[in-house]
C-alpha cells in the first residue's frame, strides 16, 4: 500500500534553540520512501543522522521568532502478514545481541515493578503473538483512552494505578509487561491511517520467531497503514520534537492519506510483521 504523509509544526522561539525533529519516515526494507520534502522556514542548515532501526533525526539550530517545519512524503509499505497462532516467541539464549536491550527496563516501561502481576495474568497463556494480543486485549478493556489523562512524565506503573492514557501510555504499559515476560519490546511511533482525530500516533513491537510485529492496544488504527517514524525504548527515544533551549509550540498538524484505492478496514489483531 501507498502513503502520503505530511506533518506541520510551527514555534515561537525565544532565544536560540536547538531542535531534534524525528518526524521523517523511517528508512526500511519493508518501508520505501518514494518522494519526500522537508522545508523549514526560515531556512537553516540542518545536520541529519540515522540511528539503528531506521529511525531519522534532524538536528537544526534556530535563531528567536517564528519556526515552521513543513514534511511531506509518499511511502509505499509492504509488511506481511502472518497466522497468528503459527508466531512464537524466541528464546533468550537465541536473540540477536542488538535485541537483548529491549528486554530491560526503561524510564518509561518498570517491567520490573510489573513483573508480578504480568506473570499472574498473562504467564500461563500460550506463548508468541496470541499472548501479546491477550495483552493488548487487557490494556483495552481494561484502561480507559481519556485525552489529557497523563502528562509526558507518566509510566507504564503510573497508567497501570490511574487506568487511563492515551497511545504512548497504553504503549509503555504493553511494552512493559512484555519484556516482564522475557519478550523484546520496542515503543513505535507512526503516521496512523484511520486514526480520528489525525495526530502522531505511538503504538509497541515485540521480536517474535526473529522479526519484529507490530501491536496497537488502542485499536484506533489499522496495522497495515502504519507508517513508522521511529522507534526506541520508550517514548523518551521517540519524541518528534526535542528542544534544548526556549520554544514555544503554537501549532501541529498531521495528516496520512491512501495513494491506492482501499477498503475501509476494521482495526486488526492479525500478526502484522514489519522485517
Amino acid at each position: 500500500m501507498k502513503f502520503s504523509v505530511a506533518a506541520r509544526l510551527a514555534y515561537e522561539v525565544r532565544e536560540t534553540t536547538v531542535f531534534i525533529l524525528n518526524i521523517e519516515a523511517a528508512a526500511l526494507r519493508n518501508q520505501k520512501i518514494l518522494s519526500e520534502t522537508l522545508d523549514l522556514t526560515p531556512a537553516v542548515a540542518v545536520d541529519r543522522y540515522e540511528l539503528e532501526g531506521g529511525t531519522r533525526l534532524v538536528r537544526v539550530v534556530v535563531e528567536p521568532g517564528t519556526f515552521e517545519v513543513a514534511y511531506d512524503a509518499e511511502v509505499e509499505l509492504a509488511m506481511h502478514d502472518a497466522d497468528p497462532s503459527s508466531v512464537g516467541e524466541t528464546p533468550v539464549a537465541q536473540l540477536p545481541l542488538d535485541v537483548v536491550p529491549f528486554l530491560n527496563p526503561s524510564r518509561y516501561c518498570q517491567s520490573d515493578r510489573l513483573a508480578r502481576f504480568a506473570y499472574r495474568e498473562f504467564g500461563a497463556l500460550p506463548p508468541g503473538h496470541q499472548r501479546v494480543t491477550a495483552i493488548c486485549n487487557w490494556i483495552h478493556d481494561h484502561v480507559d483512552y481519556l485525552s489529557g489523562s497523563s502528562t509526558s512524565e507518566t509510566s507504564a506503573y503510573d497508567t497501570m494505578v490511574q487506568r487511563a492514557g492515551v497511545c504512548r501510555d497504553f504503549a509503555h504499559l504493553g511494552i512493559a509487561f512484555c519484556r516482564a515476560l522475557a519478550i523484546p519490546s520496542r515503543f513505535a511511533s507512526a503516521y496512523a491511517w484511520q486514526l480520528d482525530p489525525p495526530d502522531f500516533h505511538a503504538v509497541f513491537e515485540c521480536y517474535l520467531d526473529g522479526a519484529w510485529y507490530l501491536f496497537d492496544p488502542t485499536r484506533k488504527a489499522a496495522l497495515q497503514g502504519l507508517v513508522r517514524i521511529g522507534v526506541g525504548r520508550d517514548a523518551a527515544d521517540a519524541a518528534f520534537a526535542t528542544i534544548y533551549g526556549n520554544a514555544e509550540m503554537t501549532s501541529m498538524a498531521v495528516s496520512i492519506a491512501p495513494l491506492d484505492e482501499v477498503e475501509e478496514e476494521e482495526p486488526t489483531v492479525r500478526a502484522v510483521g514489519i522485517a
